[in-house]
């Protein structure tokens, strides 16, 4: 489909280049200029160009080419005003002191890509759409705790909270909420967003570089250059993303053939991406975020003689044998080669990591980079000078007559089971037993926690278990998700999202700190603490920090792969 798809939009971009003959014997007219036409490859095809009637980032991109948010996130996870004249601040009045609400102003003369104007108005309406439930958008999340949107006058917004909001930039701010027209949606608020509005969702309004000009569900769009973007004339004069095929197919056409500009989301094994690049035709780029594959420490009892009480907190009373010792999980830490796990595995995807938080940069601790360097014969005399021994020359340490042996549990997946040998045989150099275990993923995550405990991540019946996951642009949710009251336990069904069950008074404090913090600096250092208390308490081990993985020809210039948001962030830069 994906060479089809190709072949198509290029035979259209010939047509309509075609100029007609003279019959008179007339010298032919100038050659017209080559269309500058960009080739965006998306396996994964986008299936609606409307982000809050989808998850999905395909569509989420496909949509932010036209659309746009008040702000952006760059690639370094700074705040980049787009519809905004600038960023609100406490400093600079936008923000209030009391941190109950945020005021926007719209840069002036803003047009739709039909020539009609933006107003403050779009912006409340996008707020009303969005949260009105029969709508069923998949970005609510950005607007809770919000208690309204008006607006003060055409070109200023005041977003008011139901209470003081330290991180005030969820709504309209990143590719997942831009703003949409009022007028063009405003049959469609509710039910009919996704029953009579076809037509709006498929083509909607944009401010942006590039306007949307056709679409076919799970194979591709076009754009043509929006004749009122604000900004300088964009270099392309239009942009065709390209569905269908598979990731190493969109990597060959870009890397190996040179047949198109860029190619998504490369889940492509590292070794073949070199291969491919060394043809010198394209380049593989990565960006990181937050996304951390980490050894998750059961901080509770798994043993099956425990019956219902099994991995259960039960106040604290209910530990694990031996994993709540810190020297032993300090030394299971020390003995990972965390270099030898990203480059031989992950390639091109993955860094050595040593935080639970590593991004953006403001936030990342550099107070745990001893990680970085594999020290096996540091872990050893670590549980020797603590009496973790082994006592009848077995090869098992033991601790208070315990010997040390896990179960190590995560989901079916080829690089995660060679991650799991390499982290197997590093332990059983220190001394510590390992049995291995993988469950199908979707069962591992999203398996019943009564009927499927055996093979649930959130059960946890393991020692310990491995996983990705992370904290967004603010880490201020994620980290509260690891206080004491957020252990899951049957009372709660399971559900809270503390999966190590480790608890640290000390940690709630500071999390209290961090929620009535204002300052930007302040909250950064609170952050940081945060984050160290989480990796020296052994809550988890941070093994890799997991990135997305893209191509681009050689050619196309302007690129600033972004994990942050949309990878098509700044395409109005994009060139040749």
């Amino acid at each position: 489909m994906l060479r089809t798809f190709l072949a198509l939009a290029l035979a259209l971009g010939a047509l309509a280049l075609a100029v007609g003959c003279d019959d008179e014997a007339e010298a032919p007219p100038p050659e017209p200029e080559p269309e500058r036409v960009l080739t965006i490859l998306y396996w994964q095809a986008p299936s609606v160009p409307n982000p809050y009637l989808s998850g999905g980032y395909k569509d989420r991109d496909a949509a932010a080419v036209t659309l746009e948010p008040l702000a952006s996130y760059s690639p370094e996870g700074e705040l980049v005003a787009r519809l905004a004249v600038e960023v609100p601040t406490t400093a600079n009045g936008g923000v209030a002191a009391d941190l109950t609400s945020i005021t926007w102003t719209l840069r002036d003369g803003l047009l739709w890509s039909d020539g009609s104007e933006v107003t403050a108005e779009d912006v409340v309406f996008t707020w009303r759409y969005c949260t009105d439930e029969a709508t069923g958008c998949t970005s609510s999340d950005a607007f809770s705790g919000i208690a309204s949107v008006e607006a003060v006058d055409a070109r200023t917004v005041r977003i008011t909270f139901e209470g003081p909001t330290p991180y005030p930039y969820n709504a309209f701010v990143g590719a997942s909420t831009p703003i949409i027209s009022s007028t063009q949606f405003a049959s469609c608020v509710g039910a009919a967003a996704a029953t009579t509005c076809e037509a709006q969702n498929v083509t909607p309004l944009g401010t942006g570089p590039y306007r949307l000009t056709t679409f076919s569900e799970n194979e591709g769009a076009s754009y043509e250059r929006n004749p009122h973007y604000r900004g300088e004339t964009p270099y392309f004069d239009r942009v065709v993303i390209v569905g269908g095929g598979t990731a190493e197919q969109a990597a060959s056409t870009v890397l190996e053939h040179g047949e198109a500009d860029y190619a998504w989301n490369l889940q492509v094994p590292p070794l073949t991406l070199a291969a491919m690049e060394a043809d010198g035709l394209g380049t593989v780029v990565t960006a990181f975020a937050g996304d951390t594959e980490r050894i998750v420490i059961n901080h509770t009892n798994p043993d099956p003689a425990l019956g219902d009480d099994r991995s259960e907190y039960l106040g604290g009373s209910n530990p694990h044998p031996f994993l709540t010792f810190e020297p032993i999980t300090q030394a299971m830490s020390m003995a990972i080669d965390r270099w030898v796990i990203a480059q031989e595995l992950y390639g091109f995807a993955a860094a050595p990591a040593c935080n639970l938080v590593p991004g953006p940069a403001r936030y990342a601790s550099t107070a745990n980079d001893g990680c970085l360097t594999q020290d096996i014969e540091g872990a050893k005399a670590l549980l020797d000078e603590h009496g973790v021994v082994d006592t009848d020359g077995d090869g098992i340490r033991e601790y208070d007559g315990v010997p040390l042996r896990i179960t190590y549990q995560t989901t079916t997946n080829a690089i995660r089971q060679d991650t799991q040998t390499l982290v197997h045989d590093w332990w059983a150099e220190i001394g510590i037993e390992t049995h291995l275990v993988h469950h199908d993923a979707g069962v591992f995550f999203g398996g019943d926690p009564v009927t499927d405990a055996e093979s649930t991540y959130r059960r946890f019946f393991a020692d310990v278990q491995m996983y990705t996951t992370g904290p967004g642009i603010d880490p201020q949710e994620y980290l509260s998700s690891q206080r004491c009251d957020q252990i899951p336990t049957r009372e709660n069904n399971w559900a809270n999202a503390n999966i190590p069950r480790w608890c640290d008074p000390e940690y709630d404090r500071l999390y209290e700190e961090l929620a009535e913090t204002t300052d930007p600096d302040a909250r950064a250092e609170v952050i940081k603490r945060l984050n160290d208390a989480l990796v020296q308490g052994y809550a988890e081990i941070p093994l890799v920090l997991r990135g997305f993985v893209s191509a681009h020809l050689n050619t196309l210039q302007g690129v600033r792969i972004n994990a942050w948001d949309t990878e098509l962030w700044n395409i109005a830069e994009w060139r040749r």
